[in-house]
């Protein structure tokens, strides 16, 4: 196979790997309606047509939301915000495995093991929604390849520092937790990659001298990191024990700790890998890129290679970032109140995604069935997910007529007592509430401008509403729902939650699968 052809077949398979995304109207994400909403305030804070003027204001502050925020309005300048947004998240699927690709170039191994990563795309994080730590896997993955050419690459090691720069800043703008693996990954990299004056090189100084551009790289991300997560963990928390997104103690107290115990992390681990719908299918890709994997891995054990130039230590490199990873998922809590959440179960795909492109293939005769494969997994992956993803738009349909029945600028109360799916594992319902919103320019009772991640936030007194939007049944009309003239109501009858209101002040205007919608008269 030529190298043309080796592009065009791995060109195809990043095409399959992200084709899911624009085969639907609607993506099962679950925070996904509250990222829209809150780029739609965004992009339209001063339209006196809707109630973003009153309610909001920009933040001015470094976020770690602030990345996809801006970018995606920005691009909404051109585009629709929903396609706006597939663009955004297309450039998430295929940056993973180009960003790994490049890593392994960097590393001396051949880059097409990164296309078995495209399955690690989906899964746990992107059907939560986790948009932000997704999208800084592909930039995490580069400066892992950057770092290494800032150090091996002697006639451009000062670009690919300037490089490495400018993407640790990109990481922590998008995700501080995919910043958490660098902080180990840059370090395993600096001690297991030699550089070429290191033959040469005698005492500390001479071996340290030529790493310095490399180093340097790392400084404005580090910089950042002190000055902005380090400086908001040494603020005193604002200590509620029980309430909903508050602190339950001091920030590393056991009390505000959540952690999963290693049997849970261990039997959790490939159901967090893929866990989309409800019948398993998503598992198929999963198993084509394992056995893939596990062939080139056969290869490399029947006839193992040579060490090569750069010796043992070095092709340890990148089994290590993958070990390094799965330590944090195993380690780490998986719940820092009033700080972090998913914590430990976020690096599981990354951890998979590096594990995976380690499969050496070095039997000869392997290599081009085993790239074919690889490419070949992508086409497994499209059909399952698209077929998903399709059957999930249609349920997700039921939103069409409640948005028409929805007057403009609407307060919304979403009191979703049902937030499951008959297709998907996620509660992709619980924020529907935004859905109508955004569509009429209106506001939802919750909103992440509540949360010190956001861009934005709530320029006077936050709408009242319960604690938590996953407990509807706290909700008080007298002193929270009054605020409200729209109510979206799933999963229970309005009957049973306004009683005699829906006679005399509310009023049901549409019904569509398991939701309604209640205004007031």
């Amino acid at each position: 196979m030529t190298n043309r052809n080796e592009r065009l077949v791995y060109a195809a398979a990043l095409v399959l790997g992200a084709l899911p995304l624009w085969a639907s109207r609607y993506l099962p994400m679950a925070d996904l309606p509250q990222h829209l909403y809150l780029i739609s305030v965004l992009h339209r804070l001063d339209d006196p047509t809707t109630l973003y003027p009153q309610l909001f204001a920009a933040r001015h502050a470094l976020t770690p939301y602030l990345g996809y925020y801006y970018l995606v309005s920005a691009l909404n300048w051109l585009l629709p915000l929903e396609m706006a947004n597939r663009v955004f998240l297309t450039a998430y699927v295929v940056g993973l495995p180009l960003g790994l690709g490049f890593l392994l170039r960097g590393l001396g191994r051949p880059a097409w093991p990164s296309l078995l990563a495209l399955p690690f795309a989906y899964g746990d994080s992107f059907g939560w929604g986790f948009v932000n730590y997704c999208a800084a896997l592909p930039l995490t993955l580069l400066c892992c390849g950057l770092f290494v050419r800032a150090l091996e690459d002697v006639p451009r090691r000062r670009a690919w520092a300037g490089g490495l720069a400018a993407c640790l800043v990109a990481v922590l703008l998008f995700h501080v937790q995919a910043f958490g693996f660098l902080a180990f990954g840059l370090p395993w990299l600096l001690l297991t990659t030699a550089v070429p004056e290191d033959a040469t090189a005698r005492g500390l100084v001479a071996r340290l001298r030529p790493r310095v551009p490399a180093l340097l790289g790392v400084v404005p991300g580090v910089a950042l990191f002190l000055g902005w997560v380090v400086l908001r963990f040494g603020e005193p928390p604002d200590i509620q024990p029980g309430v909903p997104w508050k602190a339950w103690g001091p920030t590393f107290s056991p009390q505000n700790l959540a952690w999963k115990s290693f049997e849970q992390n261990r039997a959790e681990f490939f159901d967090v890998l893929a866990n989309t719908f409800r019948d398993g299918s998503d598992r198929w890709a999963l198993y084509a890129v394992g056995a893939v994997a596990v062939a080139g891995w056969v290869a490399g054990l029947v006839r193992p290679g040579a060490p090569g130039s750069r010796g043992w230590v070095a092709g340890a490199r990148l089994p290590g970032l993958g070990l390094l990873a799965l330590a944090l998922y195993f380690l780490l809590p998986f719940d820092i109140r009033g700080y972090v959440y998913y914590l430990n179960t976020r690096y599981a795909h990354l951890a998979a995604a590096l594990l995976v492109a380690t499969a050496p293939a070095t039997i000869p005769e392997w290599r081009r069935p085993l790239r074919l494969a690889a490419a070949a997994s992508a086409l497994v992956l499209a059909f399952v997910m698209v077929r998903g993803y399709r059957a999930f738009s249609r349920e997700a349909s039921e939103w069409e007529p409640l948005v028409a029945a929805t007057a403009p600028r609407p307060r919304v109360m979403g009191l979703v007592f049902d937030s499951q799916s008959r297709v998907v594992r996620f509660p992709v319902f619980l924020h529907g509430a935004a859905v109508l919103a955004r569509a009429r320019g209106g506001v939802p009772n919750f909103t992440f401008a509540s949360t010190p991640h956001s861009p934005l936030r709530y320029a006077g007194e936050v709408p009242p509403t319960f604690p938590s939007e996953w407990q509807p049944q706290q909700m008080d009309y007298a002193t929270q729902g009054v605020w409200y003239d729209h109510f979206l109501v799933r999963g229970v009858h309005p009957s049973r939650i306004f009683g005699e209101r829906l006679q005399s002040e509310l009023v049901v205007v549409a019904e569509s699968g398991r939701s309604w919608l209640v205004r007031r008269r």
